[in-house]
Order: C-alpha cells, then sequence, then structure tokens
C-alpha cells in the first residue's frame, strides 16, 4: 500500500557526469512544477570544462530545485532528495543532503572504474557510510537498455543517452505529476528524429511505471499550490529576463536596440536570447573580440539606437577604455556585466559578485556612470528596462549588474502588462531650439543632459571622440579648467540621476531598531528568508535591498541612522561594505563568502544573532 504524503516544501538535487543531462532534467521537472502554480527558485550548477573526464568529480553537473506552497526566495539550504547517477555525484554533493534525506542512487555508476575515478577506496552503496539516509538502489542503466531493447539501431552509448529520462519518469510519479509536458517538449525537440523521441517518451515511462511496479516506494508526494498574486506566469531563467526587458524597453522607446556581444560564461545566453527577436528591430553581432563588441555598440548609439553590450568581469576589463570613451562622448549605452569568480579567467561556472569596484572605480581617470543591479532571475526584466530608461534620458553609460547564480537560475515570473509600462520618450535633436544660432552638441538641460543628434542630420555637424571636450561646443580642449569643469559637470550629472530613482524602503522589518542588512545583487533570497525566520522569533532586525548602487537613493543616509548595527553580507571579500563606509561614515560590518556558491539562510541566521542579543 502507497501511502500519500503532503509536504509544504522539497529541495531535489539531480546530479551526475556532465554528459547525463542533468540540467535538462532539471528544467523539464522545474517546468512541470511551474505548470502547476507551486513557487520555485532553481541553481544549476555545472562544470567550467567544456567536456570533463567521464566519472570524474571535476565533470559532475547538478541542477537543484526548491519547491513549495509557500513563497520561494532561494534554491534551498540542504537537499531533501539527491539523485546520483554516479559515484562523483554522490561524493560531491553528499554533504549538502541533510540527515534523513533520500539518495536515489545508480547503481550502475558506482562501479571499479568510477568508485576510482571518485577516489572512493570503497562502494558506499555497499558499506555502513549512507546509514543517516534513506538510500534507493536502482540500475538506471539497465532499466533504460531493457526499455529499449526492441530499438535495435540504436547502439549502446545512444540508449544510454536516455537514462535521465527513466529518472525523471520515476521523480514525476514519486510526487504526483503528469508526463504530458514532457512528451510534450521532446515531440517538438525531437519532430524530425522519430526514433530518438519514440525511445525517449518510452523510458520517460518506464521510469514512470517502475515507480508504480517495484515495492521499493511505500510513499508519494504532493505539494500544494502557492498563493500568488493573480496573473498569468513562466519559468523563466534570468538572461532570458534580461533579455526580454531589453526588449521591452527598445519597444517603449520606439528605437532601434543593438546588442555588441562577445561570447563569454555566464552571458553569453544574452546573446542567444536577443537573436530570436528580429522582427522587432532588434539587431545582434557576435564580434571577434570584446573591445570590437562594446565599440560596435558605441557606434550604434552615436547613430541613434540604443546600443547594449554584454560581458563578465574578464571582458569588461578588456572593454574599460571604451567605456571611457562613451562616457567623455555622453552617448546611451548599457553595459551588462554577468559576474562570476575571479581573478582572470577564475571560475568562469561559479557565482561570485566581486565585480563591484571594478565597475565603479576600473577606468582611468575621473569616469563615473550609473551602477544598477539586479536581485532575482525575474528582477532582470524590470532592472534591464530601467538600465535604459536612465542611459537614454541622461545621456550616460550605464553598467547592470547580475551573475551566475541569477542567470542562470529561475523562478516564476508573472508576465508585465505592456500597456502598463512606462514609455521612454527620446528625442533626437534635428532642429534648433529657440534663440539658438548654431547647434552646441555639450549645451545641457536642467539636468545636466546634452541632447542626442544623429550623424547625418543637415545643419547639426559637430565634432566628437575621446579627447577632452571643450563646455558646450565639444571642440577638443587642453584648457586645465575647462577640464575640472568638464569632469565636475559628468560627475554632477550622474549624481543628480538620484532624483529620477526611487526612494529606498525596508523590504523586510521595521523601519528603526537593532540591526540593519543590507543586500544587493543575488544575496536577497538568503538574507529576505533569514530576516524573515529571524523576525518569527521576535528579533529585531530588518532588511533593505539596494538595486541602485552608483548613485545610491538620495534617501538611504537617514535609513541607516536608524539603526544601531549594519551589516552587509556579500559574496567577494568586501566591496558595497567599503563604499557604504566611505560615503556614509558608518561602522558597518561584513559577511564575505569566496567559495563560488551562494549564501545560505543558514549560515546568515547564526551571523545575524551574534549581534542581537
Amino acid at each position: 500500500m502507497i501511502n500519500q504524503e503532503k509536504l509544504k516544501d522539497v529541495v531535489i538535487k539531480f546530479a551526475g557526469d556532465s554528459g547525463d543531462g542533468m540540467q535538462l532534467t532539471g528544467a523539464q521537472f522545474t517546468n512541470s512544477t511551474a505548470l502547476l502554480g507551486i513557487d520555485l527558485a532553481t541553481f544549476p550548477d555545472f562544470p567550467a570544462e567544456i567536456r570533463a573526464p567521464q566519472g570524474t568529480i571535476p565533470g559532475v553537473s547538478g541542477y537543484q530545485l526548491h519547491f513549495s506552497s509557500d513563497a520561494v526566495y532561494t534554491p534551498g539550504d540542504q537537499i531533501d532528495v539527491l539523485v546520483a547517477m554516479n559515484a562523483a555525484a554522490l561524493k560531491v554533493n553528499l554533504k549538502g543532503l541533510k540527515k534523513g534525506g533520500i539518495i536515489f542512487a545508480n547503481s550502475d555508476g558506482f562501479d571499479t572504474k568510477n568508485l576510482r575515478l571518485s577516489n572512493y577506496a570503497e562502494n558506499p552503496l555497499e558499506n555502513d557510510s549512507l546509514t543517516n539516509y534513506i538510500l534507493y538502489k536502482i540500475d538506471v542503466t539497465t532499466h533504460t537498455r531493457e526499455a529499449l531493447k526492441d530499438f535495435t539501431d540504436l547502439g549502446i552509448k545512444e540508449r544510454d543517452r536516455a537514462k535521465n529520462m527513466f529518472v525523471l519518469g520515476l521523480i514525476y510519479w514519486m510526487y504526483n505529476r503528469t508526463l504530458d509536458n514532457t512528451i510534450a517538449f521532446l515531440q517538438s525537440k525531437f519532430s524530425k528524429k522519430e526514433q530518438i523521441l519514440q525511445s525517449n517518451i518510452t523510458v520517460l515511462k518506464a521510469g514512470y511505471n517502475f515507480g508504480e511496479t517495484t515495492e521499493l516506494f511505500t510513499s508519494r508526494y504532493t505539494i500544494d499550490k502557492a498563493i500568488m498574486p493573480k496573473g498569468l506566469y513562466r519559468n523563466i531563467m534570468g538572461n532570458q529576463a534580461l533579455a526580454l526587458g531589453l526588449v521591452a524597453a527598445a519597444q517603449k522607446s520606439k528605437t532601434k536596440l543593438f546588442l555588441g556581444s562577445y561570447p563569454i560564461t555566464p552571458a553569453s545566453d544574452i546573446l542567444h536570447e536577443l537573436s530570436k527577436y528580429e522582427n522587432f528591430n532588434i539587431n545582434t553581432f557576435q564580434a571577434e573580440d570584446e573591445i570590437a563588441a562594446i565599440c560596435s555598440a558605441i557606434g550604434a548609439s552615436y547613430g541613434g539606437s540604443i546600443g547594449v553590450t554584454t560581458s563578465s568581469g574578464p571582458g569588461i576589463a578588456l572593454k574599460s577604455e571604451a567605456i571611457g570613451l562613451a562616457v567623455m562622448l555622453e552617448i546611451p549605452l548599457v553595459i551588462v556585466d554577468i559576474q562570476r569568480g575571479g581573478p582572470s579567467t577564475g571560475l568562469p561556472t561559479k557565482t561570485e559578485q566581486s565585480d563591484l569596484l571594478q565597475v565603479y572605480y576600473g577606468r582611468n581617470g575621473e569616469c563615473p556612470l550609473p551602477v544598477l543591479s539586479c536581485a532575482t532571475p525575474a528582477d532582470c526584466f524590470e532592472m534591464a528596462f530601467e538600465a535604459i530608461r536612465i542611459s537614454t534620458q541622461h545621456m550616460v553609460p550605464v553598467i547592470l549588474l547580475s551573475d551566475g547564480y541569477i542567470a542562470n537560475g529561475a523562478e516564476p515570473w508573472k508576465f508585465p502588462i505592456a500597456s502598463e509600462l512606462p514609455d521612454i520618450k527620446i528625442q533626437h535633436k534635428n532642429k534648433l531650439d529657440e534663440g539658438e544660432e548654431s547647434f552646441l552638441p555639450y549645451k545641457r538641460n536642467e539636468n545636466l543632459v546634452r541632447s542626442w543628434c544623429v550623424p547625418g542630420t543637415p545643419g547639426f555637424e559637430h565634432r566628437i571622440g575621446g579627447l577632452e571636450k571643450q563646455d558646450n561646443t565639444g571642440n577638443v580642449s587642453y584648457d586645465s579648467e575647462n577640464h575640472q569643469k568638464m569632469v565636475l559637470l559628468r560627475q554632477a550629472k550622474v549624481d543628480k540621476i538620484e532624483d529620477f530613482i526611487p526612494l529606498q524602503t525596508i523590504d523586510t522589518g521595521t523601519d528603526s531598531g537593532k540591526v540593519l542588512v543590507i543586500g544587493w545583487g543575488s544575496t536577497y533570497g538568503s538574507i529576505k528568508s533569514s530576516v524573515l525566520e529571524l523576525l518569527q522569533q521576535n528579533y529585531s532586525i530588518s532588511f533593505t535591498h539596494l538595486k541602485y548602487l552608483r548613485p545610491f537613493p538620495k534617501n538611504l543616509g537617514d535609513i541607516l541612522k536608524k539603526f544601531d548595527t549594519i551589516i552587509i553580507p556579500e559574496i567577494n571579500n568586501g566591496q558595497l561594505i567599503r563604499i557604504i563606509r566611505d560615503k556614509y561614515l558608518v561602522n558597518a560590518i561584513g559577511y564575505h563568502k569566496i567559495m563560488g556558491t551562494p549564501i545560505y539562510k543558514d549560515e546568515l541566521v547564526g551571523f545575524f544573532k551574534k549581534y542581537l542579543v
């Protein structure tokens, strides 16, 4: 007799060799979960090597999913269910599995070779090392081959590629899911490869039927639908949301958008995504290097389009001189930095927040520009839209920060209503204002913003370039007093943007108290979860999250004065905290983690309690 149990939330991690299809398996389970209206958050974790040696620890690929009937803010701290396709996957992920958690182990992945490659002296499935967990040993590879015995045209390697479908079918059975969504996905993906299509569907059903017929299991589980605001939702990854935000802003500004980009992990998917929207006047260009990418975007902005370039830390370093050129030209440009572990090539597939000081100060000369940051995968849409709004309305390059955790993570996203998105008014100068005798390219309005004139406009010829500009005329100037004036004007223009961004608010907690936690970027979910837990225990703690990092919201300093202690968790060695200390002269306390992984809720709860006694 199978028991039907109702759970509040579950954290599952699918892990295996980089060729085992764990990302696809996790994504399909995520989609089926989202379709049921269950709140979720995901965290794909894959190796940096294009194809690490099979069965080795560096080659382990994982996909973590947290789904719940309550609001979900993180992919989860500890894992409830671990699917381990081989010995290396178990070794890498066992430390994250909670005591009493479930292990689905593909016993075929624990042969002598796999044990040797993962540095196991003996088989953990056959000794007492896993007694603290619920272990299910399943011959996944053997069952997959058996299910495909009638597909005689498929070789052993081709059959084994389908073993992730067996696992997916079994987990669908375990959590009372239908196979329909994944079958529809397979039909679309392999519409022209009938044998591959049928083999995957066959194995998917075999995994589901195995759960139904085996006597291994005593329980199945259900999760209720989460209570969420009414609306149309889709499951979205951060890079997808960011691309759609750029498209929406271009539409609302009635201006062409040009992306000049060079592929780099973890930013490349923005280029891939935007290339699908040529019908919306989106032009994409894969350049030969990072410098060509940003220079092409600058050229597009100079020509009247919205120029965008995307990269990660190493690419931002290469783009730095051209960013300075865009600052000197005072033209719109959006520079997207999807941060990863560094320095140098660093940890290409691991997350970090270590580019903040780089984008703040990492250019020669006095070179100020606005810096924005995304908080969650869905938030990438709003902040990409904001980046274009600020850049075009203030004639200034804008840097938008995300990171690998946000970029590859996913969550439900409520579709915005296009008519409710604000218009972005762009006016290319094509006539002289009243009283003007000639066009002055660096003449400014009340917000210190110069006009945007498209080259070739009759009567509006002007000089522009990277050399210091003379005030108003834009002519080359080496005059020392003019240089100081222009430096201060460019800084004042950025500072004045604080009048055009929202005031800072308290996300969670009260407006004053003992401890205020300040977050930015991908720390949002873990901080919010930990603060909510401490508030339930009646601690005096509040949380505010910064999305406008330069300039800061004009009321941030007033907020800081209302709390005894300021704590700033970051996935770096302390970068925002330096800027906050410098600007507001507060003795903030940092919590720094630099392991290529997100900060977990439980570690923050313990740290915050030290300052709440």
